[in-house]
């Protein structure tokens, strides 16, 4: 999936924008900051094999951690909420939903709900991100109320959003968790490209 023929720079830029797009999710930041930003410093990019994808990566987390804080606020809320289940991407519904055998209970969906809108609440411009890993919704709503400090529970409205207080925007508890969903949108971004080239090696031996 990685092959293209050099066609021109305008095949190179839509080659480029699929890529970016399947890593890190469809959002209007991608298209109007990362691509031209990368497309400026590499304006023929060479998207031969897996690595060169990897260093596209690595070029595009260097580019986002440089941008100011309104502006990779607005990238991170390109993926979705974690607990969502209507227009995700292809690999945002493997990644979130785990096996079909085993689908999450509607009461831990409508946990994560509240909990993101507790989140959001509490950290204002910014939306829950995390490197689901495997890990079931039921996992992440526990990981949630500790980041929030609230206890573990599957009511779907307690506590109330506006009993958390939130956080000023730009403070350094904000900007801590705002670093770490960067971080945490580079790992699901290596993990899905990895995926992807594992995919590919099978495919070439079968």
């Amino acid at each position: 999936m990685f092959l293209c023929s050099r066609e021109g720079e305008q095949h190179a830029e839509l080659v480029l924008r699929g890529i970016l797009t399947l890593l890190f999710e469809h959002s209007d930041v991608l298209g109007k900051h990362l691509l031209p930003a990368l497309l400026a410093t590499r304006p023929n990019p060479s998207l031969s094999d897996a690595s060169d994808v990897e260093k596209i990566l690595s070029a595009s987390l260097e580019i986002i951690k440089s941008w100011d804080l309104e502006l990779q606020a607005q990238f991170i809320a390109g993926h979705p909420r974690i607990g969502e289940t209507k227009k995700l991407s292809a690999l945002s519904s493997k990644e979130q939903s785990g096996s079909a055998s085993n689908p999450t209970p509607p009461e831990v969906l409508s946990r994560l709900t509240h909990l993101n809108a507790c989140y959001e609440h509490v950290f204002p411009g910014l939306r829950y991100i995390t490197f689901v890993n495997g890990r079931s919704r039921a996992a992440i709503a526990e990981e949630m109320e500790d980041k929030l400090r609230t206890s573990h529970s599957l009511l779907p409205d307690q506590p109330p959003v506006d009993s958390f207080m939130p956080v000023e925007k730009g403070t350094r508890e904000w900007l801590q968790e705002l670093d770490r969903a960067v971080e945490d949108v580079g790992k699901i971004a290596q993990s899905r490209l990895d995926k992807l080239v594992a995919e590919a090696s099978q495919g070439l031996t079968h």
